[in-house]
């Protein structure tokens, strides 16, 4: 049975935990030192929790990340330093150019690799595919509710409490959206990776006061002809700011670790 280290202990990563595929087991819990005697009484009782990677006492098969852009500047380098292949959720902290290449850096020095994962979008294979031809144009639009955007700079752009209709507070690149929107712009950086890049994707994000889901629209370009790719995406129940579908793209790649047939 291969073993799982999951990094941070929120609700993506609980749901993550109920549908792990029965040939990997979570064997390693690393959370903030404050949050380790609760995640304590929370996982069964051969899971070692811990605050730092140095404390780790084997060597996971696989690292998955559920727990903000923080984490990934805070543990991502050990990690890959060590040799351990590391699946990303908070893709948006890639947008930071001397983090990526420090991540870069490490997961040569280890024989690690990095995996950026889809989160709440789909069509980003197509997408990838559609790169290796060429891309003229990649655009990723956004909109969600404005308490989807609670706690995030759009309450200093416009009023989230008072707007009646769909209201486009920022226009520009995903690196850009990613950089200042951390908690929200994952997709944009992703969708970005996968294109024409951080400073050529262009990125509208949107609060829409008559919308609970979260929908999501890429359209592109190229030389393979034109995509338009819509999704309207159901949060956690356990969290209203936590998709779904990022949640099993977690679950997908933790599943890739054992298969021996991927898609």
């Amino acid at each position: 049975m291969k073993q799982l280290m999951m990094i941070g202990f929120g609700a993506m990563a609980r749901e993550v935990l109920a549908l792990l595929p029965e040939d990997l087991s979570l064997q390693w819990l690393l959370v903030p030192v404050t949050s380790v005697a609760a995640a304590r009484g929370q996982v069964a009782a051969g899971v070692q929790v811990i605050s730092d990677i140095e404390a780790c006492n084997g060597t996971p098969d696989l690292v998955v990340e559920c727990a903000g852009q923080g984490a990934i500047r805070q543990h991502g380098e050990a990690v890959l330093a060590r040799g351990w292949d590391l699946g990303v959720i908070s893709v948006g902290a890639f947008a930071d150019n001397a983090l990526l290449d420090r991540l870069q850096s490490a997961a040569v020095a280890g024989r690690a690799r990095i995996h950026a994962l889809a989160g709440a979008i789909a069509g980003i294979d197509g997408l990838a595919a559609a790169k290796e031809g060429g891309l003229d144009e990649v655009v990723y639009c956004a909109r969600k509710s404005p308490k989807s955007w609670k706690g995030s700079p759009a309450e200093t752009l416009i009023d989230l409490d008072s707007i009646t209709e769909a209201t486009v507070f920022y226009r520009g690149t995903a690196r850009e959206a990613a950089l200042r929107f951390p908690a929200n712009a994952n997709v944009a950086a992703t969708i970005a990776l996968a294109g024409v890049g951080m400073d050529d994707t262009r990125v509208e994000l949107m609060a829409d006061p008559g919308i609970e889901r979260n929908q999501h629209l890429i359209c592109a370009r190229g030389r393979f002809g034109e995509m338009k790719l819509e999704l309207s995406g159901l949060p956690l129940p356990s969290n209203p700011k936590t998709s779904t579908l990022a949640a099993l793209s977690v679950v997908r790649a933790c599943r890739h670790s054992t298969a021996s047939l991927l898609i």
